[in-house]
């Protein structure tokens, strides 16, 4: 239900679904060892509600896709919030840099 008639911002709906799936990995190991809980999250891919089937890199990225949207003429619209049309939806491997080019200290430490 959105707050005060309005639906989540994006970063609203990027922090709850971070914090369900972390939830969830706790939930599945019992939440007393964080590097159970990391593993956890990283091994299960992130399904939500703008998430289908993603997988989370070893530096810790999340390979969500991205969307090119355009905002909708009023006449257009035919619901609240029937704002947008999509564009483009560029697949999460091809949206971020390879993570050979990002210097992760997670990811170099492991080497």
């Amino acid at each position: 239900m959105a707050l005060h008639n309005k639906p989540p911002t994006m970063t609203q709906a990027g922090a709850y679904a971070a914090v369900l799936h972390y939830l969830k990995a706790v939930k599945e190991t019992g939440g007393k060892d964080a590097k159970a809980v990391v593993a956890k999250m990283k091994a299960t891919p992130v399904d939500d509600m703008y998430n289908d089937n993603v997988q989370i890199r070893p530096d810790g990225r999340v390979l969500h896709a991205m969307y090119l949207m355009q905002a909708k003429a009023p006449e257009e619209s035919k619901y609240p919030y029937d704002d947008y049309i999509v564009l483009a939806k560029t697949p999460g491997a091809e949206a971020y840099r390879p993570m050979s080019e990002g210097g992760c200290p997670l990811v170099s430490a492991r080497k």
